[in-house]
């Protein structure tokens, strides 16, 4: 697992991006202690969008100091080119517009710091791992359903991936019996991103997420599909701890005992672990609540300024 920056003042400042699918936040500090600075861009088509978060990191510069690293964690999914961290681009993607946009070419320009790029649900993830629920876990998963769905899964502490990243969110499931809705993703239909996002509860409610009401029958078809898509994370690489955020379950804590319930189900008995025995502990919420996201783009920009610093 990687080992925390230790961070002076002002000379180990890190400053970070969130880039999501709805909005932006910048952030510049040391960690989840020290937030020196905070702000929201509207995400909306990419030179607009990326000018402005410039302009942010120009104006925080000139305010603060100079910062010692980047980090910046993107919706997805990220370019595979040689290695994906190192490409900086998002691939095709469902946002119109930001396609093969090179984000981290365009925010590092100029600032003349090491840059670490990454998913927005790695990003969080490692922040869980470095200050929140999974410190001292080298093997977790941390889940995002907001605006799309994504899955980071730390294995022997590093991000797991080949040519590319993790995007569980786009497998396939089976719906509850007598279900039969198309979903909306534009790629895969009823994917798992395709029927629990934000957007995709809102397609097929007609309501936003944030206005159903605890008892809405929706939140079951959500329970049923977390259900195995944590059921095929515990069969493959057996994370000794599930953490899962996003703005759909943003104050909705009376979810998790419908997922934690559906997970039971779901794995019928068939695998026993110490973890499993207590599933309040072992499927939670992330412990930096809303800040798993920006502290993410922190946590980047912090393993991005050790391993420039380890370079020979």
């Amino acid at each position: 697992m990687s080992t925390p920056l230790t961070v002076n003042m002002p000379r180990d400042l890190l400053a970070g991006v969130e880039l999501g699918g709805t909005k932006c936040i910048c952030i510049l500090g040391t960690g989840p202690d020290r937030i020196l600075a905070q702000r929201q861009i509207p995400t909306r088509e990419p030179a607009e969008t990326l000018d402005r978060v410039a302009e942010t990191l120009a104006s925080w510069h000139t305010e603060y100091g100079s910062f010692c690293a980047l980090g910046i964690a993107s919706f997805g999914p990220l370019e595979a080119q040689d290695h994906w961290r190192k490409s900086g681009r998002i691939a095709a993607t469902a946002k119109p517009g930001w396609s093969g946009t090179d984000v981290a070419g365009r925010l590092g320009a100029g600032l003349d710091v090491p840059v670490g790029f990454a998913t927005d649900v790695e990003g969080a993830a490692l922040a869980e791992g470095r200050w929140g629920g999974a410190r001292g876990l080298d093997d977790y998963a941390y889940i995002t359903v907001g605006t799309g769905v994504g899955v980071s899964l730390i294995v022997a502490g590093h991000s797991a991936g080949g040519f590319g990243h993790s995007e569980l969110g786009h497998i396939r499931v089976v719906q509850r019996a007598g279900e039969q809705w198309s979903g909306i993703c534009p790629f895969h239909g009823s994917c798992i991103e395709g029927l629990i996002s934000g957007p995709a509860i809102a397609a097929r409610t007609g309501v936003p997420a944030e206005q159903l009401p605890a008892d809405h029958p929706v939140w079951e078809s959500l329970a049923f599909t977390l259900g195995q898509l944590m059921h095929i994370l515990v069969l493959a690489t057996a994370p000794r701890r599930i953490l899962i955020g996003g703005g759909v379950f943003q104050s909705r804590d009376y979810l998790f005992e419908h997922i934690r319930q559906t997970l039971h189900s779901s794995l019928g008995g068939y695998r026993h672990a110490t973890e499993l025995d207590d599933l309040k502990r072992y499927v939670a919420p992330p412990e930096l609540g809303g800040l798993a996201g920006p502290l993410g783009a922190l946590a980047l920009a912090a393993d991005a300024a050790a391993a420039h610093r380890h370079l020979p």
